[in-house]
């Protein structure tokens, strides 16, 4: 499983001949200019929640490849009635295929859309291929039902934010790995904007403190679990 990351929270997923693609936030990132949305390839578009930086280029992204948008029942109306692909989940609930499952947890946050439309409850994926599972917390603070998690899964690999102001920092990401008991976490999130600007060195040092692993990917970089 390769995992690559598009800036802010903006991953790919290729993994037995599948393209995934996570909350796609590309075009209007000055930081992941030197990556060309339409040469990305996708199969699948996960989306955590309806905010524009999470979104923005579902619709291009998915009309030019065909993809299905996978989240929660508000976001895949809204993207079905622009005649998109689509598949609802709602918390709990897991999409299956051949190559690989996307069961949709619980995130606590907000989640509209620009126009302000709602954009149903905000959530997470725990992914899961080839006996190797990522927790995509999506925007969220730390919270106890990332308890819940472990318990039917285990985690190789968590992604989660650590810019702080609109999601948890970094002290509570290290809470929130012990929840979903995962000692490698992938940040993100981070340093696209001035309030969520942190200091990556001291960020990665908090990590290590506690015996964690903070990867701090280069846009365009990659992963294999």
């Amino acid at each position: 499983m390769n995992i690559t990351f598009y800036g802010h929270a903006s991953f790919g997923i290729e993994v037995n001949g599948k393209h995934i693609i996570v909350d796609p936030f590309i075009s209007a990132n000055s930081k992941a200019s030197h990556i060309d949305i339409n040469q990305l390839k996708a199969d699948y578009i996960l989306v955590t929640h309806a905010h524009q930086d999470h979104v923005l280029d579902v619709e291009a992204i998915a009309k030019r490849t065909g993809a299905v948008i996978i989240s929660n029942y508000e976001i895949v109306n809204h993207f079905l009635a622009k005649d998109l692909k689509g598949h609802h989940l709602n918390h709990g609930g897991t999409f299956s295929c051949d190559e690989f499952s996307a069961k949709y947890v619980n995130a606590i946050h907000t989640s509209s859309f620009a126009d302000g439309t709602y954009g149903g409850e905000p959530g997470g994926f725990v992914f899961t291929a080839n006996n190797k599972s990522i927790y995509i917390a999506g925007d969220t603070c730390a919270h106890f039902d990332m308890k819940l998690i472990p318990m039917f899964t285990k985690i190789d690999i968590a992604i989660l934010p650590i810019g702080d102001t609109f999601t948890m920092g970094v002290d509570e990401a290290i809470v929130a790995s012990n929840f979903v008991e995962c000692d490698r976490i992938i940040g993100c999130h981070f340093n696209t904007f001035p309030p969520i600007e942190i200091d990556l060195e001291k960020a990665k040092k908090s990590f290590i403190s506690q015996s964690k692993e903070l990867i701090l990917l280069d846009i365009g970089n990659s992963l294999s679990i």
